[in-house]
This record gives structure tokens, C-alpha cells and sequence, in this order.
């Protein structure tokens, strides 16, 4: 039986975890936009850490391995970020548990990407 091997990476833009974190980014900024005016600290956070993700992939991408590790953590980091701010906007009922639960569902499973992918990188 005969495997492909897997894509190559070329490009940030080639890592599933890029994607998947981009494709969130909009799915936020959405969101929050139907935060109300006193929560605009909130809103604002959790729009920067949800962008820095996968900024923090492509930023790193192409440099020593070192580097793009120390990238990823901090993609990580902001990953976590965005779960902690969904949480609070959530408990003081900037939006609905149902829609902040499965937002937060999708960046764990980013989260656990980026370990991966942090732990793997060679």
C-alpha cells in the first residue's frame, strides 16, 4: 500500500492551525462588535488576542526553530487569552454561555494544535 506523505509546509499559510485560527478571527470580531458601549475594554481585548494568533504564527514562521517555538508559545498564550475573555463576557452576559462555549471549544482545540505543532517543529 502506498502513503502520501504529507504536504509540505512552504508558508505559514500551509499550517492547519493558521488557518483554523484566521477563519475564528472574523467569527469574533462579530461577536464582539454586539458588545454593549461598557464593554468596549473587553471587546477590545479579546479582538487583539484572537488576531494574534495567527499573526504570531506567520510572524515566527521562516525564522530558527527556536524562534518560531518561542512564536507558538505565545500564540498559545493569546489562545488562552481568547478563552479567558469569552469566559468573562460570558459571565457578565455579553453574550449568550451557548455561543461563548462552543467559541471556546474551537480555541481549545487551536490550543492543542499549537502545542502539538510547538512540541513537533524540527
Amino acid at each position: 500500500m502506498c502513503y502520501d506523505s504529507p504536504p509540505m509546509i512552504r508558508s505559514y499559510t500551509d499550517i492547519l492551525v493558521y488557518k483554523q485560527s484566521k477563519s475564528l478571527y472574523p467569527i469574533v470580531m462579530e461577536l464582539a462588535k454586539t458588545f454593549p458601549p461598557h464593554g468596549r475594554h473587553l471587546r477590545d481585548q479579546l479582538c487583539r488576542a484572537a488576531n494574534s494568533i495567527h499573526a504570531n504564527i506567520a510572524e515566527g514562521f521562516g525564522r530558527s526553530q527556536a524562534e518560531f517555538k518561542m512564536y507558538l508559545t505565545r500564540a498559545l498564550g493569546s489562545c488562552n487569552e481568547v478563552k479567558s475573555h469569552l469566559e468573562d463576557a460570558m459571565a457578565v452576559k455579553m453574550m449568550t454561555s451557548e455561543k461563548g462555549q462552543e467559541l471556546i471549544d474551537e480555541y481549545m482545540v487551536i490550543g492543542k494544535q499549537l502545542y502539538r505543532l510547538r512540541e513537533r517543529w524540527h
